[in-house]
């Protein structure tokens, strides 16, 4: 088993897993494709009779209630056994954790924590020379101070803070985006491309500045409504936006960039909206060399509302007929030296990125080059073969 990788399924669940509604995915060798599963204990259960896929699974209104006798549905595998098998570098031929979403578009928003907004900006003034970060980061906070916590984004407060800026000549295309009207909303990655538990993540070969963002990732249906939420790891390449941000694509959207699990949990009783924005993320990463590092993003510290990032998603502008994930930023923002004096943190191949917090569980991947990771392959296309096959459609 790779190292660091815990075979124990208690160990990747939430605290109170016994009341957690915990939905997500497996690569099933039984019918070469994916199957969508309950958690149930120590089992897995088949709900693939309730829909062939996660997102038609979400659009029902009953599927709370359709849910709560686990034991209705078949086992298709051992809970201990898939996580056991969900590994960087897995084959396909044995079961494993596939991330929870499958036709969901996957968006993304950005600069949503102060912490991360002065990265964006010294990024953007290094133009992804990592070497003149520490240098800017002091010529910035000595402009525009390093708390800009107490700003209600779009606010008259905020304009008036953009008019003396400018002025400066201190303005960015990130404050912007920050403190502004409008959020950053993008798509982070095609449908069907996302990553889950124990699969590598991967880094452009071209990167030499780049970190892992530590994020809440929220389950939208098609007509809007927040349904659920999960953890992910939208992988950043510092470098490459700093030297543009029309290079966010690039930047963003790599073979295995996005990670998103290990399971959906539904909202509840027990669960709700209120918990996500009480949560606190820890990250640990861990280097094949000792490197260690340890951090937490507190929701708490969001500068705009979850209900209104996902409203600027989706409304009369943009419609998402099969529903959406949309990762809520990160104020993870490492700054510690590791790649050299004055560089600030950057990925090795092979860390081990840990994410968590009590309510979601745990989210591991291993750190590879995006061009040595296991291609990706399965599509909506091959998803559509495979569920007609199996009589899903």
């Amino acid at each position: 088993m790779t190292q660091g990788f815990p075979a124990n399924q208690t160990d990747i669940l939430p605290d109170d897993a016994n009341r957690a509604i915990l939905i997500g995915r497996i690569w099933d060798p039984r019918v070469s494709g994916p199957t969508p599963v309950l958690v149930d204990g120590e089992n897995l259960r088949d709900i693939s009779s309730l829909a062939p896929t996660i997102s038609q699974l979400l659009e029902r209104d009953d599927v709370l209630a359709r849910l709560s006798n686990p034991a209705s549905f078949p086992t298709a595998a051992s809970l201990g056994d898939i996580i056991e098998q969900s590994k960087p570098g897995a084959d396909g031929k044995t079961a494993h954790l596939l991330s929870p979403n499958d036709l969901q578009a996957i968006k993304a928003s950005g600069v949503t924590f102060v912490a991360s907004l002065l990265e964006r900006v010294i990024e953007e003034q290094a133009r992804g020379d990592a070497s003149k970060a520490d240098q800017i980061r002091t010529e910035i906070t000595g402009i525009i101070g390093d708390d800009l916590s107490q700003i209600e984004p779009g606010s008259d407060k905020a304009a008036e803070i953009k008019r003396v800026l400018i002025e400066k000549g201190a303005w960015s295309q990130y404050l912007e985006v920050g403190i502004g009207p409008d959020a950053e909303i993008f798509t982070k990655s095609p449908v069907m491309s996302a990553v889950g538990h124990g699969a590598h993540v991967g880094l452009h070969p071209i990167s030499n500045w780049n970190n892992p963002e530590p994020e809440v990732v929220l389950t939208v249906t098609s007509k809007g409504k927040i349904v659920g939420a999960t953890l992910g790891n939208d992988v950043n390449l510092r470098d490459v936006e700093g030297r543009s941000a029309l290079l966010l694509g690039k930047a963003k959207d790599n073979n295995g960039s996005c990670a998103i699990g290990p399971f959906i949990r539904l909202f509840d009783d027990h669960f709700t909206l209120e918990t996500v924005k009480d949560a606190d993320l820890a990250m640990a990463v861990d280097g094949t060399d000792g490197y260690h590092l340890d951090a937490v993003s507190s929701m708490s510290q969001i500068s705009r509302t979850p209900e209104s990032l996902v409203g600027q998603a989706i409304g009369k502008h943009h419609q998402y007929p099969d529903g959406f994930m949309l990762f809520l930023g990160t104020m993870f923002a490492p700054t510690d030296d590791r790649g050299g004096a004055g560089k600030g943190f950057t990925h090795e191949m092979g860390d081990l990125v840990t994410i968590s917090t009590p309510s979601l569980g745990k989210l591991i991947n291993q750190v590879d080059r995006s061009d040595a990771i296991n291609p990706w392959q399965f599509g909506i296309t091959a998803l559509m073969t495979n569920l007609a096959a199996r009589g899903l459609l």
